[in-house]
């Protein structure tokens, strides 16, 4: 009795300890995106910052969408926004996103969902290169609602992301 009343809190907390996420990936190569706010999980600093292999580590989706910028169907791929909003912890009500020009957008934490907008890094099986509308292009998965074939939503499609702040 005695062993299993110490020995069960400590299972318990190891058990707890196991079921935390790992810490973010500390960038190796060059940084493609910067994060500051309200966020829980970072690489250092108060801030997140990740280079292409590390912000491809959150885990990946794949949307298959026309967009009113290309030609076709495109198959974009890169990390769910509400995935990626999740692994930072992030503790708020909008996303201010920034473009390498200086270009700004304010993304409501609602627009966050399963089967919702992904932050892409590659189409076509590609690189986004800056060029390209990349490196990370605000993708929403235009073709499968009406609701995301308005002007709000096109605005919101910011690309060349480079910074991000999360505001309460």
């Amino acid at each position: 009795m005695r062993i299993t009343a110490v020995f069960i809190p400590v299972l318990a907390v190891c058990w707890g300890l196991s079921a935390r996420a790992e810490p973010l990936p500390q960038p190796q190569a060059g940084v493609i995106l910067s994060v500051v706010g309200a966020i829980a999980e970072t690489t250092g600093e108060g801030k997140a910052e990740f280079d292409l292999a590390g912000f491809e580590s959150l885990g990946t989706e794949t949307i298959e969408t026309t967009t009113i910028w290309t030609d076709g169907v495109v198959s974009f791929r890169g990390v769910p926004l509400k995935t990626f909003l999740d692994r930072l912890g992030a503790k708020g009500s909008i996303l201010r996103v920034w473009a390498l020009n200086d270009y700004t957008v304010d993304v409501p934490f609602a627009d966050a969902v399963e089967n919702g907008p992904i932050l892409a890094f590659e189409a076509n099986g590609k690189p986004l290169s800056v060029r390209d509308k990349g490196p990370i292009w605000l993708i929403y998965p235009f073709d499968s609602d009406a609701q995301y074939q308005t002007e709000v939503i096109y605005a919101r499609s910011i690309w060349q992301i480079e910074r991000m702040e999360v505001l309460e």
